[in-house]
C-alpha cells in the first residue's frame, strides 16, 4: 500500500489516503509500456504533411534541352531535371503516416501505470510529483487564488491538473498560468501525465479514477486535429 499525502489549499497536510499499487497495474512500474504509450501518442500528434514534387510530378516537357554534342556546353536533360530551376527533388518526400494503434487494455493499463509512476520511482520511494489536494472548489473562477495553490503546494515546473467535469471554476482558474494544464479525470492519459512533471489532483477525483468504474471505461488517448 502507498501512502499519499492530502493537503489542503494552504500546503498544509491534513490527512493521508491509502493506494494500493495492484488498482495501477502495479506494484511495480512498467517502463515499457508507459515508453510505447507515450511514443504512439506523440507520433499519432504529427501531421505528416511535408511533401516534395519529384521529377516525374513536375509538370514540363522531357524532350532534351539541347544536342547532347556539338554545343561546347555540358550536358543537359530535361527542364525537369532535379539540378535546375523548378525541377524536381531529389528523394522527394511523401506523406508517410506515424500512426498506430494499441490495445484498449494496453492502453488503460499504461493510463494507470503512469499515475503510479508519479507516486513512486523506479526504487519505489515515495517521492511528491502527484500532489493531493482535499479539494479545489472555487466560489468563482480566480487564476491568483489557483497560482497561490500550486505555489504553496511546491510546483516550481509544468503541471497536470486533473478536475471533475463539473469543476468548472478551476479549470478556468488554471487555464491561463503558464506551465499548467487541465484535463478531465476521466480522460486522464499516459501521455499528458508523463509530460508533465507534477500532477495536481483532488482527493474525490483520485479515489474515482481509481475506483473499477472509472478506469473500465475507455479513457480514449489523444487525438491529433
Amino acid at each position: 500500500m502507498i501512502e499519499l499525502p492530502v493537503y489542503n489549499k494552504s500546503g498544509a497536510k491534513v490527512d493521508t489516503v491509502e493506494i494500493d499499487e495492484t488498482t495501477l497495474g502495479g506494484p511495480e512500474i512498467r517502463s515499457a509500456l508507459l515508453k510505447q504509450a507515450y511514443v504512439i501518442v506523440h507520433g499519432n500528434q504529427r501531421q505528416a504533411s511535408a511533401r516534395t514534387k519529384s521529377r516525374g510530378m513536375v509538370k514540363g516537357s522531357t524532350r532534351k534541352i539541347y544536342r547532347q554534342k556539338g554545343t561546347g556546353n555540358a550536358r543537359m536533360g530535361a527542364n525537369r531535371t532535379v539540378i535546375r530551376r523548378g525541377g524536381g527533388v531529389a528523394f522527394a518526400k511523401t506523406r508517410d503516416s506515424f500512426r498506430r494503434k494499441m490495445s484498449k487494455q494496453m492502453r488503460r493499463l499504461a493510463n494507470r501505470n503512469s499515475v503510479l509512476a508519479k507516486m513512486m520511482n523506479y526504487e519505489g520511494a515515495m517521492i511528491e510529483e502527484i500532489k493531493v489536494v482535499d479539494n479545489l472548489d472555487f466560489d468563482a473562477p480566480k487564476t491568483s487564488e489557483m497560482a497561490a495553490i500550486l505555489k504553496a503546494l511546491g510546483v516550481d515546473r509544468t503541471c497536470l491538473v486533473a478536475l471533475d467535469p463539473t469543476n468548472r471554476d478551476a479549470a478556468l482558474s488554471a487555464r491561463n498560468l503558464a506551465n499548467v494544464d487541465t484535463i478531465r479525470v476521466d480522460q486522464l492519459n499516459a501521455f499528458d501525465v508523463l509530460n508533465h512533471r507534477y500532477l495536481v489532483i483532488d482527493r474525490a477525483s483520485l479515489e474515482s479514477f481509481i475506483d473499477s468504474s472509472c478506469y473500465g471505461k475507455d479513457s480514449e488517448e489523444k487525438e491529433a486535429a
